[in-house]
C-alpha cells in the first residue's frame, strides 16, 4: 500500500492490513488544542515498510527522515492547505483530505462530486450545526447542482433496515440517477448508512464522507466498510465500498460532547499502546491539551 501526503499539518500514521480489505487508521491532533509544526517545504512522502509484521511510516523531506512515532513539536500557526492522504487501492484509491476550516472551501467537496444531484445523509444533532454549511459549500458558484436532504434519528440503535429505507425513499423521491452522488454527514452510524446506501442503490453510486466524531474521522469513514445491523447482531448486513473522498474538517470536533471526544481518543491511544510507544508516550504528555 502506498500513501503520500501534501503540505503541512503532519499526522501520525499507522496500517492495518486485513485480510481482505487494507484499511487506513489516521491520527491528527485537532489546530484548536495542538499545531504540529512540521519541516518546512515541499510536499511530504509517506512510504509504508514491512518489519517484523509491523508497518513503519517515514515522512521524507528533503532527503531528512522523520518517524511518525517521533513526538512532534508544537506550534501556534497552522496552515490553512490540508494534510492530503492517498490510499492507494488501484481503480478504488481515494484522498483523505485533513485539516481545519475545510468545509469553508467549496472546491474541496465539488471536485468529488459526480452528477448534478446530491444526496447529503445527516442526523438531527449534527444537521442543524452542518448541514447549511455542506450545502453552501456543494453549490457555492456552482448553480446547476441540486442538493437534497434525509435527515435521520441520531443513535446506534438506528442502524437498521428501517431507517435505511428512508434513505432510499428519499433519493427515489427525487428521482437521483446513477450519477448522483450521497454525502455522509456525521458519525460512524450515518457513514455506515450512507456507504452502504450508496453501494446498494441503483447497484452503486458515488459517495462521500464528511464524518465529525473523532472515532468516525480516524477509524470508521476510512477503509470501505459499510452496513448496517440485524436484530440478531451488529454490522451483520453490509458491503465494502470505498467512498470518492474523506473530508475531515477538524473544526466539527469544537462542538463534539466530551463523552464522544473521550470516547475517540481512546480508540487512538489503542493505536499508540499496540504500536507506538513513543506516540502512546506522547499522548501522556499531551492529553490534557488534546481534552481542552
Amino acid at each position: 500500500m502506498a500513501l503520500s501526503t501534501a503540505n503541512s499539518l503532519s499526522p501520525s500514521l499507522s496500517s492495518k492490513h486485513a485480510s481482505k480489505q487494507p484499511e487506513l487508521y489516521t491520527w491528527f491532533r485537532s489546530p484548536n488544542a495542538i499545531a504540529l509544526k512540521s519541516p518546512p517545504l515541499a510536499p511530504t512522502s509517506i512510504e509504508l515498510k514491512r518489519n517484523g509484521g509491523f508497518v513503519l511510516g517515514e515522512y521524507k523531506v528533503n532527503r531528512r527522515i522523520y518517524a511518525s512515532s517521533a513526538a512532534p513539536m508544537m506550534d501556534q500557526t497552522v496552515s490553512k492547505a490540508p494534510t492530503i492522504v492517498e490510499v492507494d487501492l488501484g481503480q478504488r484509491s481515494y484522498p483523505i483530505c485533513i485539516g481545519s476550516g475545510l468545509l469553508d472551501h467549496p472546491d474541496l467537496l465539488q471536485k468529488h462530486v459526480q452528477g448534478k444531484k446530491v444526496l447529503v445523509v445527516t442526523n438531527n444533532t449534527v444537521a442543524p450545526l452542518y448541514l447549511d454549511k455542506v450545502t453552501d459549500a456543494l453549490t457555492r458558484g456552482n448553480p446547476n447542482v441540486s442538493v437534497e436532504n434525509v435527515i435521520l434519528p441520531d443513535g446506534e440503535n438506528y442502524k437498521n433496515m428501517d431507517t435505511l429505507m428512508k434513505v432510499f425513499d428519499k433519493a427515489i423521491e427525487s428521482r437521483l440517477d446513477r450519477r448522483c452522488t450521497f454525502v455522509a454527514l456525521g458519525g460512524g452510524v450515518i457513514g455506515d448508512m450512507c456507504g452502504y446506501a450508496a453501494a446498494s442503490y441503483l447497484r452503486g453510486v458515488n459517495f462521500i464522507q464528511i464524518p465529525t466524531t473523532v472515532m468516525a474521522q480516524v477509524d470508521s469513514s476510512v477503509g470501505g466498510k459499510t452496513g448496517i445491523n440485524h436484530r440478531l447482531g451488529k454490522n451483520l448486513i453490509g458491503a465494502f465500498y470505498q467512498p470518492q473522498c474523506v473530508l475531515v474538517d477538524t473544526d466539527t470536533l469544537n462542538t463534539l460532547p466530551d463523552r464522544e471526544l473521550a470516547s475517540g481518543l481512546a480508540e487512538v491511544i489503542k493505536y499508540g499502546l499496540i504500536r507506538d510507544a513513543e506516540f502512546f508516550e506522547w499522548q501522556e504528555q499531551n492529553m490534557h491539551k488534546l481534552m481542552a
